[in-house]
């Protein structure tokens, strides 16, 4: 006869006794799938535990059904304790008879040690099994990845035989040599993106005849007579159309299609989630359509307190979640991966392709986008990909972070040339936890990666950026006030920009066409950009091209091809041109950023704030060279040249690294790599002493950075660990209320059909819940946690729910047990997935201590106990979406 399985009192409603637990509860709707069997392409690409993918020792999983596959009865018998086990030969095998004893030594050998055999068994069966991979939108779980490493090293090192200690030694070399591969296929990648993109944008302007794959740099040795170099009004050779209008044609017609084409790439790495994979809305229009239901879904939150058919009815009607992995820049995605949650596709292989081709499409276009941005996710993508290498980093996602760490700083290694500006942007922006381990493999890695691509040269000059320059002169004392000024502005014009980026997605990406079409939106800002960009030279220009001109000083005989070493008399001139290129590129930048292409924010906006720099520098220069006598020029040297005292590309840097930080709020970060830039150590207090002026301004008009706002506009569940919760309340005031499907009851029995842990895991797959799990108790009293994921995995490995009785406990009184039972009921041990010291703090415990446990130790769930019982259980996404509801407030 089947035992029962009790509750204990809880506060139920009617709602809750309809339908559950004795009616198995149906989905109308699909839940998200397993990506092995579900995604095609990505499961070539995609097979890491981070991404959710299945390795091929893993049995496929399905949340709607059970699995085809099932453990024939053969695999479980009783061993010599007395606790139904798996036999040794299944790959999830951690019996009590087969297992290594600190000593490398077997169970069988030590079967009196009473103390250590239960203490193996329950860590290796807890931890050292091969678990379920992440799902879509799942936390990670640290503690658990922390703990399983250092049973694995623990039992490296205890080998004391000299193959013991080789493997113990390759083991340590391991990280280095995988940070050293990363680096260098990093800078193979940025090599292709920063020759190819050369080469693509003159296309627009014309063609080369003697190489078709050259650039007009390359193919015009002499740019004052070209022939080779041949404009698109010569090659169309249309007589009665004046070629000035031929060539504004043409620039335009590419400029589309090429915007088109990276468009076309982007959208090939579409990803749809269903609403049931989580109640944060992702939205990659940056929030434009509200109306899909974010995280603060209060009606939904109340239904799905009541009954199961009321939770899949409201969850039904919620829309799927649609994003594009290859749009954007990334970077705030990274973020939120490295913090610990899983967002499939993004670190893929084909993510990685796509995106690589479609940026290269999308910079020779013209758009106002750049490269930085997206180095630092292809970097991570790299890295995700090459930590298939080593097993421990392959089945290990506490160890994996601290490679896609190094692999994001070498991100920006490679795109600013700046290595140290690379490991401080791991520390500052993206990294989450940052050992001293992982901050010198980081160091590692982004000198290796900036290395390689000092060695490749992709420019022809030696330089790893296109924008690197160099000052010989130094500053005076009263240009520290203009550089305080510079500093004030960008801050603020970050701010603003800020502002502007979201009044423009809940405007314009708000209107039904632009929803439903990405590709028009793209279409529609490269058509203006092409039309708005022809006849202004500044403009014109690619954005890396246009830094280096405003940041670049003047020889010393003040000429310049650019127009920006004019005499005195021509200086009010430049300003205007100038002013006018400020205008276009601000508006370019704010309709351009959001659109679904890869686009970086990092180098417009230092444009931006570097044309800004430039004029402010001009205006000073002007004052300077008309009235020599003033009190704050009396130090500048009587030496002939416009530059003698004022160098306006100093000033142009300067706005630029301001603007960027208030865009980014990078400060030490951004400070080192305009000193790298530069490689000038007598501006690094001008620089430093702006980039302050700007943090504190851009905060005062705008606390949040732009990866701030796209991680709140999108929903992402990310809880960011600089911003601690200021609220008095306390644990017992957000936790829900305990229910009767929400809990294993054991009181009775350690026996659990299989039909009400289904019913059960259904329910909480239904409300997203897919971070949770299932306390387990004993008279109300917490003695184990079965997590969801785990759960999913243990039934869908059965074969049928009939007849299936699981044991749920990891220290069952059964002494006797067999598969063959005279009333034809099947035993299964689940006690391998269950959770045996789940962390559990007090109902009165402060909202701030809670914060420092999901922070610090990176925990996916923390139960909750009153006076020593079972009071309920919060899990990480419940958390998040407090603290995001308590900010707004």
């Amino acid at each position: 006869m089947m035992p029962p399985s009790t509750h204990p009192p809880a506060s139920q409603s009617e709602d809750e006794d309809e339908g559950f637990p004795n009616v198995r509860i149906t989905l109308p709707f699909t839940v998200p799938p397993s990506p092995v069997t579900r995604r095609n392409f990505l499961e070539m690409s995609e097979t890491t535990s981070l991404l959710g993918g299945n390795g091929p020792t893993h049995t496929p999983r399905s949340y709607t059904s059970v699995s085809s596959l099932s453990r024939p009865d053969s695999f479980y018998r009783c061993d010599t304790v007395g606790t139904l086990r798996q036999s040794r030969g299944h790959s999830r095998a951690n019996s009590r008879s087969i297992r290594f004893g600190p000593g490398g030594t077997t169970g069988a050998d030590r079967v009196d040690d009473s103390a250590a055999v239960m203490k193996d068994v329950l860590m290796g069966s807890s931890f050292l099994d091969e678990r379920a991979w992440y799902d879509q939108f799942t936390s990670t779980d640290w503690v658990h990845d922390s703990i399983a490493d250092g049973i694995r090293l623990r039992r490296l090192r205890s080998r004391e035989d000299m193959r013991g200690r080789l493997l113990a030694l390759f083991d340590s070399a391991q990280g280095w040599l995988l940070v050293a591969v990363i680096g260098c296929i990093t800078a193979v990648f940025a090599y292709f993106v920063d020759v190819t993109e050369n080469t693509i944008y003159d296309l627009k302007e014309g063609f080369c005849t003697q190489t078709w794959f050259s650039g007009r740099k390359n193919c015009c040795l002499d740019e004052k007579s070209c022939p080779a170099w041949r404009p698109w009004s010569k090659i169309l050779n249309l007589p009665w159309v004046d070629d000035q209008w031929v060539n504004f044609a043409m620039f335009v017609l590419w400029a589309v299609f090429l915007a088109w084409s990276a468009c076309f790439l982007t959208l090939f790495t579409r990803t749809v989630a269903p609403s049931s994979a989580s109640l944060l809305t992702l939205d990659e229009n940056l929030a434009a359509d509200s109306s899909s239901g974010g995280s603060m879904d209060v009606p939904l939150l109340k239904k799905l307190q009541g009954s199961p058919s009321r939770t899949s009815t409201a969850l039904h009607s919620r829309p799927s979640m649609v994003y594009y992995p290859a749009a954007g820049s990334g970077v705030a995605e990274v973020k939120v991966i490295l913090s610990g949650f899983v967002l499939h596709g993004y670190l893929g292989l084909r993510t990685l392709i796509l995106k690589t081709l479609a940026l290269i499409l999308a910079i020779s276009s013209g758009l106002s986008l750049g490269k930085e941005g997206p180095y630092v996710h292809m970097a991570s993508c790299i890295g995700n990909i090459c930590c298939r290498m080593f097993t421990k980093y392959h089945k290990n996602d506490g160890k994996r972070r601290e490679v896609l760490s190094a692999s994001a700083s070498s991100g920006v290694a490679v795109a600013f040339g700046a290595p140290i500006g690379g490991v401080l942007f791991g520390l500052e922006e993206v990294s989450y936890y940052f050992p001293p381990k992982t901050l010198f493999r980081t160091f590692f890695c982004c000198i290796v990666a900036a290395l390689s691509l000092k060695f490749l040269n992709p420019y022809g000059t030696g330089k790893i950026v296109l924008f690197e320059v160099r000052y010989g002169s130094d500053w005076r004392i009263f240009e520290m006030i203009i550089f305080i000024l510079l500093g004030i502005l960008g801050g603020a014009a970050g701010a603003l920009f800020i502002k502007a980026t979201r009044l423009w997605a809940r405007s314009f990406r708000r209107v039904p066409i632009i929803k439903k079409w990405p590709m028009l939106e793209v279409v529609l800002v490269a058509l203006v950009t092409g039309l708005a960009s022809f006849w202004n030279r500044y403009t014109k220009l690619a954005v890396s091209e246009l830094l280096l001109e405003l940041a670049s000083p003047c020889d010393e005989a003040g000429e310049s091809r650019t127009g920006l070493c004019p005499d005195k008399d021509g200086i009010p001139e430049v300003i205007r041109y100038l002013f006018i290129a400020f205008v276009i590129k601000s508006i370019l930048t704010i309709i351009t950023f959001g659109i679904k292409v890869p686009a970086g924010i990092y180098v417009p906006t230092m444009v931006v704030g570097g044309i800004m720099g430039r004029v402010v520098g001009h205006v000073t220069q002007y004052f300077a060279l008309n009235y020599p006598n003033f009190i704050l020029f009396t130090d500048c040297p009587t030496a002939s040249g416009t530059e003698s005292c004022v160098s306006p590309g100093v000033y142009a840097m300067v706005a630029a690294g301001a603007t960027m930080c208030g865009v980014t709020r990078l400060s030490v970060t951004l400070a080192v790599i305009l000193f790298e830039l530069t490689g000038s150590l007598n501006h690094v207090l001008p620089f430093s002493i702006a980039i302050l002026c700007a943090k504190w301004t851009a905060d005062a008009i705008e606390p949040q950075s732009i990866y701030d706002l796209l991680t709140d506009m999108n929903h992402y569940p990310f809880l960011d660990n600089k911003i601690p919760p200021l609220s008095d309340v306390e644990l017992g005031d957000i936790v829900p209320p305990v229910r009767n499907h929400r809990i294993i009851d054991i009181s009775s029995s350690c026996l659990v059909p299989a039909s009400e842990l289904r019913d059960k895991l259904e329910f909480l797959l239904m409300a997203g819940e897919l971070d949770s799990g299932l306390p387990i108790l004993r008279n109300n009293v917490l003695v184990g946690l079965i997590p969801v994921p785990d759960l999913e995995f243990a039934l869908d490995n059965l074969e049928g729910d009939e007849n299936k009785l699981c044991i749920m406990s990891v220290n069952s009184p059964w002494v006797e047990l067999n598969d063959n039972r005279s009333d034809g009921l099947v035993l299964r041990d689940f006690s391998s997935h269950i959770d045996p010291a789940p962390v559990a703090l007090d109902i009165h415990s402060p909202i701030h201590l809670v914060y420092e446990c999901f922070v610090k130790l990176g925990l996916r769930y923390i139960c909750v106990l009153h006076d020593g019982k079972y009071a309920g259980l919060v899990h990480k996404k419940l958390f998040v979406k407090f603290m995001k509801e308590n900010k707004e407030k």
